[in-house]
This record gives structure tokens, sequence and C-alpha cells, in this order.
């Protein structure tokens, strides 16, 4: 056996793990670096894979003062005592996370108590880091001794490359992340999400489990897969296989009834499981099909996801659960949706403003259908929910990620804005959502001025200018138009506003029009996806609801 296997239960590994070829990594680009971990060329020789952990972790951009292999064997001593290993408690910080095995044997589960600690004393900051435990567990297995693993935790731990985000160390971090992942799968896994819909009361709950379905219940050979492939690549690695995960979980499960009263246990027990439908190979296939946002723009969206949780003060672990749930059956009244149906248009949204309450800015019940008083109630909200009733019974709407009085830049011609987060959808007589909205052929707005001489000037990402100046404004800009299959002449089209109409755009073909008179509309629908149109080509409203978020 090689110079790795202290802590290593070799009778639970698999065999084909103990590969001793001689073997060594002799490439330093990143895109060869990248290939090889994706293709597992270190996974099936266990003295070659500590060595490339050895090589990646020590690359690692770290403070200036990270604690190292020597700092622990002064301070282990003194922290841990006589106390048996095993009866260690464990720091506040690892939120009572599992701590795997990962056929380690008792000396190496002991060890993962004592480094634990001894990271707890070296790194004060940290209050909120439940992946901890499983990453210990995993670097022993690389690791000659317990002071070696403590300095390459270390090391991830205080990394400080502003670009190369690793393990989230803080309440606020991880809450975001889990909005950032909701949000995430609202896009890529919309069938999965409509399942978690449907059998959670509480979405952001099932989703606050996705890194413990990587670290805690994810299997030894997958997450050492994983691994691999995040000590090249970083946190975005994460995401992916968690959606994949959830892909899998879905098709799996589709149809079946839940095993348990919790959609939550039983996606753990399927991940815990999950060597018996996928393998490493096919988990790890599936995560790199998917095409995410870039690592920036993921970036960005976590941002405005810390800084929706800082405004409603939530930067510590609540001892209340459900702080995501914010339609209250009490406090809302609608005449055109049930509590129920809102509940799942908020599921929809950006998880940064499903943490607020809905506040109805206009109603033509109340206001009279007038467009002028649509725009004065609807400005200075960002974003707003529009809900419209039909005589016909049909119900739909839109989801609007700018404020209104965008439309001014355009005068008094037909302007458009908006960004990719919108989306249009139809609650009445089925439910469906269009997503990632665009208004492909303006020159059928034939209600208004002429809009197709009037776009916004096209970039890759939406310029500083369509950027709300007020710093409180939590509108992210993050989306470019390369995600949603957009013209670059088009990139911005999205909403549009006159004094004469309303236009959205829909995903998949679909747009509304409304007119001045707020009593007629109409909608365009593109048979190329055959997606069933939003509602009747033309119809008559009526009601007409505009909602906004309050904190």
């Amino acid at each position: 056996m090689d110079e790795y296997n202290r802590f290593v239960d070799w009778d639970k590994m698999d065999v084909t793990a103990q590969s001793q070829d001689a073997k060594e990594l002799t490439c330093t680009e990143f895109q060869e670096l990248k290939q090889l971990a994706r293709q597992g060329h270190w996974a099936k020789n266990h003295s070659l894979r500590a060595k490339v952990y050895h090589k990646l972790i020590s690359n690692i951009p770290c403070r200036t003062v990270t604690p190292d292999a020597n700092v622990y064997r002064d301070i282990v001593g003194k922290i841990v005592g006589k106390r048996s290993s095993s009866s260690l408690p464990l720091p506040e910080f690892v939120d009572n996370s599992l701590v795997p095995t990962y056929c380690l044997n008792a000396e190496g589960i002991g060890a993962v108590r004592k480094i634990i600690l001894c990271i707890a004393n070296q790194f004060p900051d940290i209050s909120f880091c439940p992946a901890l435990p499983s990453v210990i567990a995993l670097l022993l297995h690389y690791c000659r001794d317990e002071a070696e693993c403590f300095e390459q935790v270390c090391r991830i731990l205080a990394c400080n490359d502003p670009s190369k985000r690793l393990i989230d160390q803080t309440f606020l971090a991880f809450e975001s992340s889990c909005m950032t992942f909701g949000d995430l799968v609202n896009k890529y896994c919309q069938a999965a999400h409509k399942l978690m819909v449907a059998v959670s009361e509480d979405v952001l709950e099932v989703y606050s489990d996705w890194q413990r379905w990587l670290f805690g219940e994810l299997p030894m050979v997958y997450i050492a897969r994983v691994f691999d492939v995040f000590l090249v690549e970083g946190y975005k690695v994460l995401y992916r296989v968690a959606l994949a995960l959830l892909k899998f979980f879905h098709k799996v499960r589709a149809g079946q009834p839940m095993e348990s009263e919790s959609v939550q246990q039983d996606i753990r027990a399927f991940v815990r499981d999950i060597a018996k439908s996928v393998s490493p190979e096919r988990l790890l296939e599936k995560a790199f099909a998917i095409r995410l946002f870039s690592r920036k723009e993921i970036q960005l969206l976590q941002m405005a996801n810390e800084k929706a949780l800082q405004q409603k003060g939530i930067t510590v672990k609540q001892k209340r659960q459900n702080v995501h749930l914010a339609v209250h059956a009490e406090n809302f009244k609608s005449e055109i949706v049930s509590v129920k149906e809102m509940r799942d248009i908020w599921s929809w949204i950006p998880e940064r403003f499903a943490l607020c309450q809905p506040l109805l800015l206009f109603t033509t019940l109340e206001h009279g259908c007038s467009l002028s008083r649509f725009y004065s109630h609807s400005e200075g909200h960002e974003p707003t929910l529009l809900l419209i009733k039909t005589t016909a019974k049909e119900v739909c709407g839109a989801y609007l990620s700018t404020d209104w009085s965008q439309r001014r830049r355009g005068g008094n011609k037909l302007s458009f804005f908006g960004t990719g987060e919108c989306f249009v959808f139809r609650l009445q007589p089925e439910v469906e959502r269009y997503e990632w909205v665009i208004i492909k052929h303006p020159e059928l707005a034939t209600m208004g001025s002429e809009p197709e001489n009037h776009a916004p000037p096209a970039s890759s990402t939406l310029s500083s200018g369509s950027v709300p100046s007020d710093p409180s404004d939590r509108l992210s800009p993050f989306l470019s138009a390369r995600h949603f299959n957009l013209p670059s002449k088009t990139a911005s089209m999205f909403m549009a506003g006159s004094s004469e109409c309303i236009i959205i755009g829909g995903g998949d073909g679909q747009a509304l029009y409304l007119d001045a008179d707020l009593n007629h509309g109409r909608t365009s629908h593109c048979n190329t996806f055959n997606n069933q149109p939003l509602c009747s080509e033309s119809f008559q409203i009526s009601v007409l609801e505009v909602w906004g978020f309050r904190d």
C-alpha cells in the first residue's frame, strides 16, 4: 500500500482505487487540467490523486498568514487534551452536519473531529460552514498525516482570490448560495422545480439542502470525482452537479409517490443510493451538459442575493425555519388569483425577491382603466407583477424586472427595456410559464409608434445606464443576451410602454399587447415549440392588477 493509506479502511474501498501504477501529472495549462479532471485521469490511482490534490491546493492563492502543518502540531495537544477523539464536540458553525466516514478507519474518523476543532481555533471568523466535515474526511484519504490535511483545508479556507470562491464560511454566504441555486433550478430544471412546488410548502427549504446532497449524502467515489473538478474549476462545479442530481431525481421518481412525508428526505435517500441508478461518469456528463451562466454572472447573482438578505436583516442562522414564504393568507387579497396561485408565482420569481411581501399597487376595479394611472401607480417599484383576468375567465400575467419609468428613455415613442429575468405565464385554464422573454417582432405592435427604430443599443450585458442608481434597488444586471438566444440588436427588448400601449415579450414566441384603455389586449404566438398560447389571440380584460414587492 502507498504512503497515503494511514486513515483509509481499504476493505471498504473500491479495489480499482488501489492501483499503484507510477504516474505523474506534468501539465500546468488550465484547459488541459480541466479536461483531465473531468475525464477522471487520476480517479483510479489513489497515490496520483493525492499528489494532484497537493499540487492543486498548494497553488491556491492564500492570505499571507495561513496556518500550516507546524501550527497544527503545536496546538492539537492543547485543544484536544486527553479527551477521546470520538467524543469531541463539534463547533456550532458545522450546524450539526453529517460527519461522513467515507471509508475511513477509526483513526481517520477521530481525526476529522480533531482537525475541525483546530480549524475553529485558527479561523474565529468562520460562523457557518456545514461542508467542512465532509471536505476534511475526503482530504484525509490523500494526506500522510493529520497536520498535512489541516494545512490543505486551511489553504482552501484562506483563499484570497476574489474570483475563486471555494467554501461558504458564513450563514449569509451559505443562504445566498441556496437562493442562487434556487434561481438556477428555476431556469435549468423547470420540470423538477414544478414537482418541488407541487410537493413542498417551501421550495427554498428543499433547495437549502443542496450542499448536503454533495457534502454528506453523496457516496465517496462520487464526491471524490466532483472534488477532482472542483479543485480545478471552483464553486460553479458544485452548482452543476447539484442541478444534475435534481434532474436525475425527477427522472427516476417522476410519477411515483413520495417514499416519505418529506421530499427533502426522498432526495437525500436518492442521493445516498445514487449508485443504483447513475454512475459517477454519467452524473458528471449530465452536469457539464448544462449550459450554465458564466462564473462572473453567477457571482453577480450571488451578490444580489446576499444584498437582499442583508436588507432583510438575515445574516445569521434564524431560529424560525421558513423565512422564505412571503405570501401570507391573512394579508393577501386579489380578485384574480388565490393565495395558492400567488405562492406558485412566488416560486418562479428570483429568490432575492421571494423574501418580500406582495403589495397591491394598481387594480382596474379601484383605479379605473387608465394607462396613465397604471404608470403613475407602478413607477418607482422594481420589480412588478402584472396579473390579468379576461372576460373568458382566462388568467395570465408577467413578471417585469424593471421600473416602468424606464420607458421615458424613448420620449413619446415606444421604448424597449427590461432584463432576461422577465417572463410571462398563464394560470387558467392551465398553468404554463414562458421563460426568458424577448420581443422578437416589434413590428407586430401596430397599436403604437414604430418600435423597430427605437431599440436601445445592444451589448453583451446590460449597460450601466440601465442599472438603477439608487443603491437600495436590487436589480441585478448579470443576465447576458447570449444565455437566452437573443439577437444582439434586440438584447434588451423585453418590455415596452408608451402613452398608447404596453407590450411584453414572452419566451417561446409569446408576446402580450395591451391597449391604452386597458380593456382590450391580444397575444402573438409562435408555434415553434408547440406550447399552448398565453391566452386568446384577442381578449377583453375583466380585471387587471399590478403588484409590487414590499420588504
